[in-house]
């Protein structure tokens, strides 16, 4: 009789390579590779959210940490209702929130209740697309980031949350509500005055800029002063037109 084989299994996908919804069975059956790669996949995102609320990096990596753990040992309650990065991103906000409760490191001046209704700023500012920069337009740039990282970290918490989610990590609108368990036009308004607050506050960082733009004090103006005297003394006494 003819050999006959047997056909041989597939090879199994590796984690890096299947979607959410495989990476969530693969948890399940306690597949750590499977897991590696879902954090590596939503850290990012995650990570701004809960630095959003704490302000704090260890802070914010220390609540990540934790909000993955009670990920992990949840998992087998995901039913696919919702994004999985939906899924983690309100586990992340109930973990930041528990620990600002514990530290009380941040007033809350606005409450994540409904807000007073206004109407959505339109304005969108469009960011010119520098693929290459020269050192001291990297510099600058960076500087720019940090001023603008200082006022974000002053918005009220309800504000900076929402313009980290909406802006950094561009979530949309229902998504951004759906993690915070608020109204879509609660999530409009509160971007606004993130938005008009942020303008006020780097409003006034130019205000006070301006001030010394071209500076001329210091260096500059010994050396004109300098280079002056050294022609004046160059030249004969009495003869100002040869100067």
């Amino acid at each position: 009789m003819p050999n006959r084989t047997t056909p041989s299994a597939p090879e199994p996908k590796p984690a890096s390579a299947v979607d959410d919804a495989e990476l969530v069975g693969r948890i399940a059956r306690h597949d750590q590779a499977a897991f590696e790669v879902l954090m590596r996949r939503h850290n990012g995102k995650l990570f701004r959210v809960a630095r959003a609320i704490l302000k704090d990096d260890a802070e914010a990596e220390d609540a990540l940490q934790d909000a993955y753990l009670d990920a992990y040992r949840h998992i087998n309650d995901f039913r696919g209702g919702a994004r999985l990065s939906t899924w983690l991103t309100r586990i992340v906000i109930n973990q930041a929130l528990m620990r600002l409760r514990k530290h009380r490191r941040d007033r809350i001046v606005v409450p994540f209740g409904d807000g007073r209704a206004i109407e959505p700023d339109q304005a969108e500012t469009d960011m010119a697309d520098e693929r290459s920069e020269s050192p001291p337009g990297a510099t600058l740039r960076a500087e720019i980031r940090r001023a603008l990282e200082r006022r974000i970290d002053e918005l009220p918490m309800a504000f900076r949350t929402v313009f980290v989610m909406r802006e950094v990590e561009d979530m949309t609108v229902d998504e951004t509500a759906e993690c915070l368990s608020i109204p879509a036009a609660t999530v409009r308004t509160r971007l606004f005055r993130a938005r008009a607050l942020l303008r006020e506050a780097l409003a006034r960082d130019m205000d006070m800029a301006t001030v010394d733009v071209f500076g001329f004090a210091g260096e500059r103006c010994d050396r004109i002063v300098a280079g002056v005297l050294a022609r004046v003394l160059a030249v004969a006494p009495g003869s100002p037109s040869t100067i």
